[in-house]
C-alpha cells in the first residue's frame, strides 16, 4: 500500500508518522481482497492555529481502491483518538463495500445458474432460454 502523510497546523514528528503507519497498515489487511495496488493518503492536523479548546484535531483518511474511494474523517480533542476514529470509519466503510461486491457476484452467479437450467425470471415469468 502506498501511503502519503500531509500535517496541517502542526509539526509532523517521528511519533505521530509510526502512529498514522500503524493504523494504516490493518486498513491494508483488509484491502487485500482487491488485489491491485492501493493507496492511502491521511491528513492530520489542527482545524485551526487559534482556538484552544474543543475538537481542536482532525484526521481525514483517503483509501483509494479499485472502484471507490473511502472517505474518512473525524474530529477529536487529542490527536491520536482522532487518527484512530478515521480509521475505524475507513475500515468499516471498506467492509461494507467488500459485502456489497459479494453480493453482487452471488446475484450474477443466480442469475446465470437460473438462465442455464432454463428456469423462469422470478420478476416477469418469462423463460430465459428455450
Amino acid at each position: 500500500m502506498q501511503l502519503d502523510i500531509k500535517a496541517k497546523n502542526i509539526e509532523l514528528t517521528a511519533a505521530i508518522r509510526s502512529y498514522v503507519e500503524s493504523k494504516i497498515a490493518t486498513l491494508e489487511a483488509k484491502a487485500k481482497r482487491f488485489g491491485e495496488v492501493v493507496r492511502a493518503e491521511v491528513e492530520v492536523g489542527k482545524t485551526s492555529k487559534h482556538h484552544k479548546k474543543g475538537l481542536l484535531f482532525r484526521a481525514e483518511v483517503h483509501v483509494r481502491l479499485p472502484g471507490k474511494v473511502v472517505y474518512a474523517e473525524s474530529l477529536h480533542a487529542d490527536l491520536y483518538t482522532a487518527i484512530g476514529a478515521a480509521k475505524r470509519e475507513a475500515e468499516r466503510q471498506i467492509s461494507t463495500f467488500k459485502g456489497s461486491l459479494a453480493t453482487k457476484q452471488k446475484r450474477g452467479a443466480r442469475a446465470n445458474k437460473r438462465s442455464v437450467r432454463g428456469d423462469k425470471d422470478r420478476k416477469g415469468g418469462r423463460v430465459l432460454h428455450e
